[in-house]
């Protein structure tokens, strides 16, 4: 699931006092990662613009999902917060169980899921409660979680990891140094890519952000299935591949 990006993008939330993109290319890049989860088997439903949310693109914040139900979440940016409350009735037409947070605030791009657990970032956009709540919701998914620390200066838990394969992890230097991937295998972003931690796995292809080539040769190298595609527009308001959709599989 996917939501086209309103004109109001170009407002969109970001670090700085850098311009804003471009409706157009921000247009661009959006279709083309569609077009890329299409392409890698993926039904993907692209929902309507929402003017009043310029970082309404961005659907993997206000929710999670999973085959065993979805989670409506508290973004931590006071901009985004009736985002979810529109997801909400979207989700409860796809989804039997549709769980919300009671307290704190969190946003999806803190949470890495993996085979056997979820892990939930501490971050400018995560509190604690928010964190605790999502752990209580995820239990009652049959999901395991554990609370970490998102490095200082990273946005995101996911601006700096991703999930491979089922034992591997990409990550920044700063974000393997924490020690919260323990017992899985972690292949580091090369100097000065460490944009390029934030990708998709997606059934047999990885969707990966362009311009970062010794990150793509390490990950060829693998013998993955490399997907590249531009992220520059994206980028101005501090996102990434792994934002611009919810995906799982049906049961």
């Amino acid at each position: 699931m996917a939501r086209a990006p309103a004109h109001s993008v170009v407002d969109g939330l970001r670090d700085g006092d850098h311009d804003g993109p471009a409706y157009e290319g921000v247009l661009a890049e959006h279709s083309a990662c569609v077009a890329a989860l299409t392409a890698a088997g993926v039904s993907v439903e692209v929902l309507p613009p929402l003017e009043a949310y310029p970082d309404s693109i961005f659907v993997e914040d206000p929710a999670l999902v999973f085959t065993e139900g979805a989670i409506l979440l508290n973004p931590g940016a006071p901009s985004r917060a009736g985002e979810a409350a529109e997801l909400a009735p979207v989700l409860r037409e796809r989804f039997d169980r549709v769980l919300t947070l009671p307290q704190g605030v969190a946003d999806g791009g803190d949470v890495l899921v993996t085979p056997d657990l979820v892990f939930i970032g501490l971050s400018a956009r995560t509190n604690a409660l928010g964190a605790a709540a999502l752990a209580d919701a995820l239990a009652s998914l049959g999901r395991a979680s554990r609370v970490v620390e998102t490095p200082s200066g990273v946005l995101h838990f996911k601006s700096a990891s991703a999930l491979i394969d089922e034992e591997t992890v990409l990550a920044t230097p700063a974000m393997a140094r924490s020690g919260v991937f323990e017992g899985l295998r972690v292949l580091l972003t090369p100097p000065g890519e460490e944009a390029a931690a934030n990708l998709v796995r997606v059934n047999d292809r990885v969707l990966a952000a362009a311009g970062h080539p010794r990150t793509a040769a390490l990950l060829e190298g693998l013998g993955l299935r490399l997907v590249l595609l531009e992220t520059a527009e994206v980028a101005r308001i501090d996102a990434g591949l792994s934002c611009m959709s919810l995906r799982w599989r049906k049961a």
